[in-house]
């Protein structure tokens, strides 16, 4: 079984920096993919940032400039930098580990509350 647990939710006022972590635990094997995932109130869950096996980032345009993700391969760890914090970036953040063995699989964090006042 592969596990995911996220740190580093809470609440912030707007402008102010808040930094995710989520470590992968277990039978990890093949590894392609880290990310993170967040979910607004009434909205469906978007991509926000992902880092490939090679070293690849990408961010959603509403972040970019602002959040980095970054990976810690030896503790097969991902982060998430999330710095101007705007009050739209309110949500439940979800990690995200994409393996692929004979398929591709998606494991997902608990997720973490993140909320920004103005």
């Amino acid at each position: 079984q592969v596990q995911l647990v996220e740190f580093g939710g809470g609440l912030v006022q707007a402008g102010g920096s808040l930094r995710l972590s989520c470590a992968a635990s277990g039978n990890i094997f093949g590894i392609y993919a880290m990310a993170w995932y967040r979910q607004a109130p009434g909205k469906q869950r978007e991509l926000v940032a992902v880092c490939t096996n090679g070293g690849n980032t990408n961010n959603a345009d509403s972040v970019k400039g602002r959040f980095t993700i970054s990976r810690d391969n030896a503790k097969n760890t991902v982060y998430l930098q999330m710095n101007s914090l705007k009050p739209e970036d309110t949500a439940v953040y979800y990690c995200n580990l994409a393996t692929l063995t004979t398929k591709l699989n998606d494991y997902w964090g608990q997720g973490t509350q993140v909320t920004v006042s103005s």
